[in-house]
């Protein structure tokens, strides 16, 4: 019974559990959902298309991640995923062979709008919500300047190789998803900058009185979530060989919430998972999945999309997991008895 309350209380059991259910689910509408095959030297198969496509979102949720962290939120991802496809296309439709260039323009954008969440929020003293949602309006529009309103196709190998081609016979959008991964989780875990974030998250009145620079602290994180944006738009705009400043990144903020939140990452700040966060975007990218591979229409995709998200969300409380822990221990005879021996001893 221990063992089962420990479990309950661990923060990923519950994404795992929602993970492993949407994978049954997909192999009892068809048996081969698991199967990899090779094919012209590249692995094909449902789990790969769904690394693939979850990529731009992992990266994305891990800099709201540490957003969330420090009791903040940052709603303007989306539009800064578009405005790195489209700084990217802009410049290759000059020239496709200014790769490089293309990549710079990409990430500088995605720095400007870290640094300008990061002033308005650090040093101006904005709420997060209202200084990210500034960016959001006016990063769809600023995109959509940069297109002309128009979709810019990309046709440069270099660039298009980032998101649709393949290295080791894996998408390379999979192994930049996990260079972005592994580079988060050591400057979270091997460095100091883990803790500080988690004391501003818990109380950034007392961190900053200890000594804490919590603003550059808060304004470096905004800027490395607006980085992160950046690299997952110019995935986004390789994989699909275009920007579009309008559709490019729609409600892929929201997304990257849900999969933080789902991940068990508190939304009052101080306790984050990156590997939940990681976790939680497989979710979503699957149940996207399993929806259009059940026939679910499309209407009802968003609809379904929100149920699910509802009933993990729920679960995962601890009101109810302090339900679940009492309904177990009047089921169970061993949990009547456990604390009585424990107590004894």
């Amino acid at each position: 019974m221990k063992l089962v309350r420990t479990a309950l209380a661990h923060p990923l059991v519950w994404p795992v559990v929602t993970l492993v259910l949407l994978t049954l689910l997909d192999l009892a509408h068809n048996s081969a959902f698991l199967s990899i095959r090779m094919l012209d030297g590249h692995l094909f198969g449902a789990p790969i298309d769904i690394l693939n496509r979850a990529a731009p979102l992992v990266i994305v949720s891990l800099g709201t991640t540490l957003v969330i962290a420090t009791r903040g939120i940052d709603i303007s991802v989306g539009a800064v995923v578009a405005i790195a496809g489209a700084a990217a296309a802009t410049v290759l439709a000059d020239d496709p062979s200014q790769v490089g260039l293309a990549l710079a323009a990409a990430l500088g954008t995605g720095i400007a709008a870290g640094v300008w969440n990061g002033l308005l929020v650090a040093f101006v003293g904005m709420q997060p919500i209202i200084a990210t949602l500034i960016l959001m309006v006016a990063g769809r529009g600023i995109a959509q300047l940069l297109t002309g309103g128009q979709i810019i196709p990309i046709g440069a190998p270099g660039y298009l190789v980032l998101g649709d081609g393949y290295l080791a016979s894996v998408p390379c959008s999979v192994w930049i998803a996990l260079a972005a991964i592994a580079a988060t989780a050591l400057l979270v875990n091997r460095t100091a900058l883990g803790l500080f974030i988690r004391a501003i998250g818990i109380n950034p009145v007392a961190t900053r009185l200890a000594g804490l620079r919590s603003a550059s602290i808060v304004f470096g994180v905004y800027v490395f979530c607006g980085v992160a944006s950046a690299v997952a738009g110019i995935l986004a705009s390789s994989n699909v060989r275009s920007a579009d400043g309008n559709n490019a990144g729609l409600l892929l903020e929201l997304d990257a919430i849900l999969a933080v939140t789902l991940g068990g990452t508190s939304l009052a700040g101080g306790r984050f998972s990156l590997a939940g966060t990681v976790l939680g975007a497989l979710i979503i990218q699957t149940l996207t999945y399993t929806t259009y591979s059940i026939g679910v229409p499309p209407e009802a995709t968003l609809v379904v999309k929100a149920a699910v998200v509802l009933v993990v969300s729920v679960i995962q409380s601890a009101t109810i997991r302090a339900l679940l822990a009492r309904h177990l221990q009047r089921v169970l005879p061993s949990a009547r008895t456990r604390p009585i021996v424990e107590a004894s001893e």
